[in-house]
């Protein structure tokens, strides 16, 4: 049995006995025994954390498309917490690192596992129908597709972590996290107060530029003398160019570039983009300002100055008046096909990978015959049962499949399919996850709507809502997948880990849905400027393209999907063509995405990935230490803020 301080140092080196049973070794050597891990304050805390965050996710995700993990800002701000309790004796005694661990499983269930599905199906839903589905189904089916997907994830535990030995990149990552927080040293007290002044300076910019903006107005309406103080300490929400500067020749000509309501070349006042492009990195920084350049400078100009003549004899224009919704609802087009040409070929490129997922499935489900010797009991003791998989997947598919019905008219049958084949492309989907670290659940949600496009033809609402159910699920299992690794490595308990990540998830979809429903009462909201939602777009646009035909399309929108689906289709084979130079290649997702998100969120996605490119290049032991903190903290500060600023609008306060 490892002791707490021997899980500090990498798993002993398996010796040559011990290489052919990778699971005897682990139960041997790395197993923790019973180190406390499944405590009422772990799960407290991971609970707390998890909502604190998955505020962050919903608002990230309904401004950027993007999900952003959890797990090691989570263990940062737990850590640090713990650490200052003990300080102050709140706590008698400071947690372990399976407790810390067991922590971020938790929160990592409620704050990313339930968050995607409501910025991508249900506002895609909301989008194209202009009606929001009822809480009181909306809420259980996001609880039930997380849930279905954890309980997925059982089966293929034990052979893809534990005799397979997947990598799962995130996973180890966030187990060296922890070791280096436990390890002697200040490195763990920079990275945490590091975090914690960023969250800070995120609040504050989120605060001056809504908050105070808000309270300006409920300050004027009521006329308080204070409505001129509270304007004069609000921030604009984009940088402007000085008065003298736009009275001058030359601000006469930068003056467009500067026009939000215009092609969209402005610097947005905010922090949350620049940090999310530091995550994302250079390429994705540098290949979204090209895409924007594109898009913005080239094309939606031209696309403007374009007329036709109509079927009433007169002349229109493809885009009738500039601004982020008119350019976008024909760039939505060259976008998706880019992007989803892209995520399919790379799918395609997996066949090795998909083979070996379909090929396991024996293995997955397959038991061994006679009685089990003492090394299976033990292993058993701490497994997650097949029971509880049968369970729990049995109930939660249930409950799919029946609010799925009655909240969007989708048969039981249909139900029961996408369930079906959910859990094939789920296994797709973590052995994805576990060797290249990337999952690909936009490919794996057009697969299932290319397929409910041709069982249920003109159908957006099934072809939405079953695809969801794929994407959800394969994220639900990924991450589990994910979180056991990283316990896998520490000497975690599996089965009390999966316990966590469970409690999670039931939190999170309490926390979030409400909060969603208060930032998208309607429609009117997404796909602004405000909300531009672009994984809601991608997911309509294709909903609405297999309901309708391509022969629905304007033709220049046939084009630009032509075009577009080709330049995904280039940029991938390049990719791999040249994987040396990829660094130089534009990424197609990149790319792609600038079309669907305003010109200055890709503006600032490069500001972002551009000075983590510059940290690192200027010392990698710096950029290691702080960026991942740094944007955390960011992007957490700011995104709270935002969510309790509509909310304190929401209840009438600004």
């Amino acid at each position: 049995m490892a002791t707490p301080a021997e899980q500090l140092s990498p798993p002993p080196t398996p010796t040559a006995s011990t290489r052919t049973d990778p699971e005897r070794h682990w139960l041997d050597h790395v197993y923790a025994g019973d180190v406390p891990q499944l405590t009422p304050r772990a799960v407290g805390m991971g609970l707390l954390l998890g909502a604190f965050m998955s505020f962050s996710n919903i608002y990230v995700v309904l401004k950027t498309g993007w999900l952003l993990g959890v797990a090691i800002t989570a263990c940062i701000l737990a850590f640090s917490i713990f650490r200052t309790g003990r300080r102050l004796g709140l706590f008698a005694s400071e947690p372990t690192i399976l407790e810390i661990n067991c922590l971020q499983s938790t929160a990592s269930g409620a704050g990313y596992t339930t968050g995607a599905t409501l910025g991508s199906a249900f506002s895609a839903y909301l989008m194209l129908t202009g009606h929001q589905v009822p809480m009181a189904y909306t809420l259980p089916l996001v609880f039930f597709l997380a849930m279905l997907g954890v309980f997925m994830a059982v089966p293929m535990k034990r052979t893809m972590i534990n005799v397979e030995q997947l990598p799962f990149p995130s996973g180890t990552a966030a187990a060296e996290t922890l070791r280096s927080l436990y390890a002697a040293g200040g490195d763990s007290a920079l990275r945490a107060r590091a975090l914690f002044w960023s969250m800070g300076l995120g609040a504050a910019i989120g605060w001056f530029r809504d908050g105070m903006q808000g309270l300006s107005e409920k300050l004027a309406k009521g006329k308080s003398g204070l409505a001129g103080l509270a304007r004069a300490l609000s921030l604009p929400n984009f940088v402007q160019l000085p008065k003298g500067l736009q009275e001058s020749a030359l601000g006469r000509r930068l003056g467009p570039l500067f026009d939000h309501a215009g092609y969209g070349f402005s610097l947005e006042l905010s922090s949350l983009l620049v940090a999310a492009g530091a995550l994302a990195g250079f390429r994705t920084g540098w290949s979204m300002l090209a895409g924007a350049l594109v898009n913005a400078g080239v094309l939606a100009p031209w696309m403007h100055r374009w007329a036709y003549a109509g079927a009433d004899g007169k002349l229109h224009h493809v885009i009738e008046t500039l601004g982020y919704r008119s350019i976008v609802s024909w760039s939505v087009w060259p976008g998706v096909a880019m992007m989803s040409s892209a995520a399919l070929l790379n799918f395609a490129y997996q066949g090795k990978t998909i083979l070996r997922a379909v090929s396991g499935l024996g293995a997955i489900f397959g038991k061994k015959s006679g009685p089990r010797d003492e090394f299976e009991e033990r292993l058993a003791a701490i497994e997650v049962p097949t029971s509880w998989f049968a369970v729990g997947f049995g109930v939660a598919a249930a409950g799919c499949v029946v609010l799925t019905w009655k909240a969007f008219g989708v048969s039981l049958l249909l139900g029961t399919v996408a369930i079906l084949i959910s859990f094939v492309l789920a296994i797709v989907a973590c052995r994805a996850t576990g060797e290249t670290d990337t999952t690909p659940i936009g490919a794996l949600g057009k697969i299932t709507q290319l397929t409910y496009g041709v069982l249920a033809p003109q159908n957006m609402t099934a072809n939405l809502m079953t695809a969801n159910v794929t994407a959800s699920v394969s994220a639900s299992s990924a991450d589990l997948l994910t979180d056991l690794k990283s316990g896998y490595l520490l000497g975690a308990n599996p089965r009390q880990q999966f316990l966590a990540q469970f409690a999670g998830v039931f939190a999170g979809a309490l926390v979030v849905v409400p909060v969603f429903y208060y930032l998208v009462p309607d429609a009117s909201v997404l796909g602004g400027d405000k909300f531009p939602a672009p994984s809601a777009q991608v997911w309509k646009a294709v909903a609405e393209l297999l309901a309708k035909g391509v022969h629905s399309l304007h033709e220049t929108a046939f084009w630009a999907l032509a075009f577009g689906g080709l330049a995904g289709v280039v940029l991938t084979l390049l990719e791999r063509a040249f994987p040396k130079r990829k660094a130089f290649i534009p990424s197609p997702t990149g790319m792609g995405l600038a079309f669907v998100i305003p010109t200055w969120n890709a503006i600032s996605f490069f500001l972002g990935g551009a000075a983590a490119f510059w940290m690192e290049r200027r010392s990698k032991e710096q950029a290691d230490r702080y960026v991942i903190p740094v944007a955390s903290g960011l992007i957490a500060g700011e995104s709270i803020v935002g969510v309790a600023v509509a909310l304190l609008a929401a209840a009438g306060v600004l």
